[in-house]
């Protein structure tokens, strides 16, 4: 998995609440077996009209908002299926990090497991973000995990602190793992030395077996 240590990106404001994983990758999309090229139907039912060309209202198709990374969208994004291809398509198409007041248990643990930042923040400060990218197609944001904050360019732009899960040490061991490109593999593999020692003190025919001979 990729580190994610800073992105700073164009912002794209999808001012929707509830937006469920069958929205950002349609059931049709789901036969591939490798992870990579879902990008391509990322939003397919929204960005795309039925003949698929783009759909000129949908805001990723808008001028400015090329080459978004991060995504700026209400409560509870995410919903619906615990399907993992969402955020492989979010990924696929080049989102980094999305910002919301809250996301979907499953959405969000799968975005940690797969290299995308699940940022939390209040609602008012969340709408002012989605306002400005309305306003000033192009609008730049930098999510810096080292620090946890979001800020603009400039001295006098937004500087605004954020969490990735309300439980502090979920927010530290997520952050951890996002900064060091680490998903749940990784972890046990980390443990490689400690699991083969466990095993190895089990004996040939594993614990149960083992006492079971002493006795």
């Amino acid at each position: 998995m990729e580190p994610f240590v800073r992105v700073s990106g164009v912002v794209a404001p999808l001012d929707r609440v509830n937006v469920d994983t069958d929205q950002i990758i349609p059931a049709q999309f789901l036969k591939r077996i490798e992870r990579t090229g879902f990008g391509q139907f990322l939003f397919y039912t929204w960005r795309l009209n039925a003949d698929g060309s783009p759909n000129p209202d949908f805001i990723l198709n808008k001028p400015g908002y090329e080459n978004t990374s991060i995504l700026v969208a209400g409560r509870n994004f995410g919903a619906g299926s615990s399907r993992e291809h969402a955020p492989w398509a979010l990924l696929d198409y080049g989102i980094r990090a999305i910002i919301a007041p809250s996301f979907a248990d499953i959405f969000h643990k799968n975005c940690f497991e797969n290299g995308i930042a699940p940022v939390i923040l209040p609602e008012a400060q969340v709408r002012e973000i989605m306002e400005k990218a309305q306003a000033q197609p192009g609008y730049r944001l930098t999510v810096d995990l080292e620090h946890c904050r979001i800020t603009e360019t400039g001295d006098e732009g937004l500087n605004i602190p954020f969490v990735m899960h309300d439980d502090p040490d979920t927010h530290e061991f997520r952050r951890h793992s996002l900064l060091n490109g680490q998903d749940e593999i990784d972890l046990v593999l980390e443990q490689e030395d400690k699991i083969g020692a466990f095993e190895a003190s089990r004996g040939p025919h594993g614990g149960v077996l083992s006492v079971g001979r002493k006795a």
